[in-house]
């Protein structure tokens, strides 16, 4: 009987042992990971000491962690198209170590998982419209969150919210009030905008036109689903071929354009080109001298900041105030976008912009819309 009792002591000795050892690396597994649902509502274990970041196919992304960290310092890997953003933008003056950055791995959203290994990364950032992108990279072992552009109805704000939200998940102790701040400006922004603008009628509105890309060749803009509906709209206008529902860009034909005869036409950094280009005709065969916006000298070019400022990011609070300015200046005259773009850098990342500077965002190189 004895032997039988000490038999079981033992035994139950052994499973406890056990069970610590098991607890023991269950609790180390946690200390390491983070559970972080991305915009697939993907549950993602990602390392809690996160020090290299690669972004693929998510073009605004580097300058968005850029400023969340305030440095550039832990992006390892980035899309050329970011790259000529960065070397053309006060991004790239204000973290220089971002133009040092590999992009030899991604080419649109193509990714040569064997370059991108070579990196080392922690984390990798991508598209959620390539979930596929997702299911390669997590079969090379890595951990792949994906961020949205289009889960919020292409609204920056709402965007830029969402992924900023994602960042604070994975980076906790990073976390500011910083995304607060940001997003208390834009719907300040919001609420100025439409207090000027929301008693326009339909046929009082200005009719805007989106040039996206362009080229010898081909035309395109912004149809209803796509960052130019939401610009247009939230500024009070109308999007001229807001008709057109494929999702992201679409083609058009001057035809098309004719036909619409929009008022004012912005040109996004997404192409090489200036509203001179249409001024003059110096691109292609195109003629636009019978166009509205074109006879009364009102096409424009978008800021660039951070980032192309067509989609969401750091400077979208501030574009909103831009895009209102532009659409209706006699509305909105009282706005000095110089001083309200230094304010909003000095008061909400602690940059302090000279004028010539602020200004420069206003004034983009040609060069960042060549990819």
């Amino acid at each position: 009987m004895k032997k039988i009792v000490a038999l079981l002591l033992v035994c139950a000795l052994a499973v406890s042992c056990l069970c610590a050892c098991q607890s023991s690396t269950n609790d180390s597994d946690t200390s390491d990971y983070r559970i972080v649902k991305d915009h697939l509502d993907i549950e993602v274990k990602v390392p809690k000491n996160v020090q290299r970041i690669a972004v693929t196919n998510i073009f605004p992304i580097p300058s968005v962690l850029c400023v969340f960290f305030n440095t550039a310092e832990k992006i390892v890997e980035m899309a050329p198209a970011s790259m000529t953003a960065a070397q053309n933008s006060l991004l790239g003056k204000l973290y220089p170590e971002l133009l040092k950055v590999d992009t030899s791995a991604v080419d649109g959203d193509d990714v040569n998982i064997e370059e991108l290994l070579k990196q080392q990364p922690d984390l990798v950032i991508y598209s959620a419209s390539t979930p596929a992108l997702g299911e390669k990279l997590r079969n090379a072992g890595l951990a792949a969150v994906a961020l949205s552009v289009n889960k919020w109805n292409y609204d920056c704000v709402e965007t830029l919210d969402h992924w900023l939200e994602v960042l604070e998940a994975i980076f906790p102790e990073e976390a500011t009030n910083r995304r607060e701040l940001v997003d208390k400006y834009s719907k300040e922004s919001l609420d100025l905008i439409n207090s000027r603008v929301g008693s326009i009628t339909d046929d009082e509105k200005a009719r805007v036109f989106v040039l996206f890309q362009y080229s010898d060749s081909s035309i395109v803009s912004s149809g209803k689903n796509f960052f130019g509906q939401w610009w247009a709209t939230i500024a009070g206008g109308k999007n001229v071929a807001e008709e057109l529902e494929k999702d992201n860009s679409v083609p058009v034909t001057l035809e098309q354009i004719y036909k619409w005869n929009p008022d004012t036409i912005l040109i996004t950094n997404f192409n090489k080109y200036y509203p001179e280009d249409l001024y003059n005709n110096t691109v292609g065969n195109y003629d636009w001298s019978q166009i509205d916006a074109v006879k009364n000298k009102r096409v424009f070019k978008m800021p660039l900041g951070m980032y192309r400022s067509y989609t969401p990011g750091i400077d979208t609070p501030v574009t909103l105030k831009w895009m209102a300015k532009t659409i209706y200046p006699s509305l909105f005259e009282d706005i000095d976008i110089i001083d309200e773009t230094m304010k909003y850098y000095k008061n909400i990342f602690g940059v302090t912009l000279t004028a010539d500077e602020a200004r420069s965002i206003f004034e983009p190189s040609s060069a960042a819309g060549v990819f």
